[in-house]
Order: structure tokens, then sequence, then C-alpha cells
């Protein structure tokens, strides 16, 4: 696994909102990666842990973008040894500038032969915390391609994001109604290979292709919020129980729910 970056690439991902980090994961960390994902979403029926949806939102057309597994560390135990990793969480606070992160939560994104493509968005405006410095992870378990649904990013979009933002759906420009100063701005195409990862900032326009292939293209992703991150009032991918305690305001510091991945006052943990 890299485990550090230049000064550099820091500020690289400072000023574009998002960062390949090219063979993050040897071919073997990649494998066991993989594995671990894969037998942790095949264990899951529901999305999301307690939500009892069946695997799906019930969206036609999103419910064809990719297969989604919400939160597979709080159910594998393979997948939670990896991302509570303190090398992780230490590289993407260096990138996001932060003193301490939390992980917010994972997921698989299996994106099916011929499913359809993630139209253009951003993140942080559906989770349950409002922060310009959120950080996700992404990572390529396999050879991600143009033709197999790579990702798009905006450069700089994150600068110039508000909390204002458009569903996933069958428009893939719906997002320049609401931004319509982006749509002019060229997109770059992510291509990776297995082990390859990118991280990119909770506001950073992104979006990728369908899937014109008839593989399954499998990723696994995660999100980081600064420590510190105050509940908005949405519950997204809150367990009930913790989300009817919160009352809008109040600290995102369930260590269960959102445990510390790295500290800059104890080094990590």
């Amino acid at each position: 696994m890299i485990a550090d970056i230049t000064e550099g690439l820091i500020q690289e991902y400072q000023r574009d909102g998002f960062l390949k980090i090219a063979s993050f994961l040897d071919a073997e960390e990649t494998a066991q990666l993989r594995h671990a994902v894969e037998i942790a979403v095949s264990e899951r029926s529901e999305r999301i842990p307690g939500f009892a949806d069946g695997g799906i939102i019930g969206d036609e057309y999103y419910d064809n973008v990719f297969k989604q597994r919400v939160n597979l560390w709080r159910t594998n135990d393979a997948v939670r040894r990896f991302i509570l990793d303190a090398r992780i969480g230490r590289l993407a606070a260096r990138l996001a500038q932060q003193d301490a992160l939390r992980l917010y939560h994972d997921q698989g994104l299996f994106k099916a032969p011929w499913a359809n493509a993630t139209s253009w968005h951003i993140d942080c405006p559906y989770w349950a915390f409002h922060s310009r410095d959120a950080i996700s992870l992404w990572i390529a378990l396999e050879d991600v391609t143009m033709q197999s649904g790579a990702l798009y990013f905006m450069p700089g979009t994150h600068r110039s994001a508000r909390f204002d933002n458009v569903m996933i759906g069958p428009n893939v420009g719906d997002l320049f109604r609401v931004y319509p100063e982006w749509a002019s701005i060229p997109a770059t195409c992510v291509q990776m290979k297995a082990g390859d990862a990118s991280f990119h900032n909770g506001l950073t326009a992104h979006a990728a292709g369908p899937n014109m292939t008839p593989g399954t293209r499998h990723a696994y992703a995660a999100i980081f919020m600064p420590d510190g991150s105050r509940f908005n009032g949405a519950r997204n991918v809150l367990p009930q129980k913790l989300f009817d305690a919160l009352r809008p305001g109040d600290l995102l510091s369930d260590d269960d729910f959102s445990p510390v991945v790295f500290s800059h006052d104890q080094g990590h943990h």
C-alpha cells in the first residue's frame, strides 16, 4: 500500500479536488481486498444495514446504475481491518489537510454489465453532515476503462460548490442546471488499473460512464469526514437508533458508527 505522498501531490489534490494514485495497492493486496469485498457484498441483501430495503431504492434508473452495498466494514471483519488501517487514515488526512478524520461509511459499487451511467453529482449534500473538507477514496478492484464505467471529475469544482445538488438520475447533465457555470469545464476521465485509487473532495463534481462491457466493474469506496463534523438533519446511512438520538448541530462522534481513523494528537488509532 502506498502510505506516503509528496507535498506536490497534496497541492494537486487541493487545487483540483481529486487525485489518482497509481498502484495504491499491490497485486496481492488488491486480490485480497477484492475477495473480501465480494464476500461482504454477497453476504448482504440490504443496501444499508438495518434499512430493510431488499438492496434497492425502487428507482428503476438508479437501481440499474450499480449494485451498492453500504457499510461493509460493519458486517465483514476483513473489510473492517482494511479500511481502518492507520496508513489510509493518515494519507487521507494529509490530502484533506485535516488534523483528524472519522470513517463516515464505505461501500461496494459493482456496475453490472450494460449498467446505466452515474450522472454528474456531488457527494456531500447527500450525507448527514456538511463539510468542505470531506474526502472519498475509490479503489479499482480490477482494470476500469472508459468502456466499463471509469470515473470523470471536473477539476476545481469543489471550490465553488454549494450544498445544492441533484439526485443521480437519467439526465447525465442535470447538475449543470444547478451549476450552469460548470457546464463548460472539460472533464477528466480517470481510467485505472487494478489496485489504482483516486481520492476526491466531497464537493468535487464527478460522474461515471455506463458499463458498455459484458463484465461487472468492481470498485470499493470509503468516505472520511473531518472530526468535529455536525449532524445536518439528513438520515442518509445513519442507523435509525442513532438518527433518532441526534438533533441538527450535534457532533457526529459515535465511535462505534464513525470511528476515528487518524488523529494528529495521537499519531493514529
